[in-house]
C-alpha cells in the first residue's frame, strides 16, 4: 500500500456547498443570501460583539487604570523568622533547601529574604535578594549572606 492509495471511506466526506453557479444548481442568482439588505451584501451583517444597539459589553465594562508591567519578577518571599525556626546552626540556606522543607514550591521561582522577625541562628544564605534589614539581622547573628 502506497500513500497514493489511501482515500477516505465512502460517505465520510462532504463536497461544500457552491453558491452562484447557475440556476441549475439549485444555488444561482442571489446565492441564497435574499434579495436585497446588509446582509446580502459582500462584508455585510454585525460584527462579533454587537447586541443589537444596546451599549456592548466590551464598552459596558470599566476601564482598568494604569498598565502591568510584563518584566515584573515576582519572588518568593521567606522571612528571616522561618529561617531560624527551621534551620540549624551552620545551615546552608539556599534555593534547594528551602524546597526541601517545603518552604517554597518552585526551585524556578526566584526567593527574597526578608526582615520580618528575629534571628538568633549564625545561617549561610544564598538567595537571590535579600533585604537591607535581613541582611543587618543575619549578619548581626553571625552569619553570612551570598548573591549571585
Amino acid at each position: 500500500m502506497q500513500i497514493n492509495d489511501l482515500f477516505p471511506a465512502p460517505g465520510s466526506r462532504k463536497d461544500r456547498k457552491r453558491v452562484g453557479r447557475g440556476h441549475g444548481s439549485g444555488h444561482g442568482g442571489t446565492s441564497g443570501r435574499g434579495d436585497k439588505g446588509q446582509n446580502s451584501r459582500s462584508g455585510g451583517g454585525k460584527g462579533p460583539g454587537f447586541e443589537g444597539g444596546q451599549n456592548p459589553l466590551a464598552m459596558r465594562l470599566p476601564k482598568l487604570p494604569g498598565f502591568k508591567n510584563r518584566n515584573r519578577v515576582e519572588y518568593a518571599v521567606v522571612n528571616v523568622s522561618r529561617l531560624d525556626s527551621l534551620y540549624a546552626a551552620g545551615d546552608v540556606v539556599d534555593i534547594d533547601s528551602l524546597f526541601a522543607k517545603r518552604v517554597i514550591k518552585s526551585k524556578t521561582v526566584p526567593v527574597k529574604v526578608l526582615g520580618d522577625g528575629d534571628i538568633t541562628k549564625a545561617l549561610s544564605v544564598k538567595v537571590d535578594k535579600i533585604s537591607d534589614a535581613a541582611k543587618t539581622k543575619i549578619e548581626a547573628a553571625g552569619g553570612t549572606v551570598e548573591q549571585p
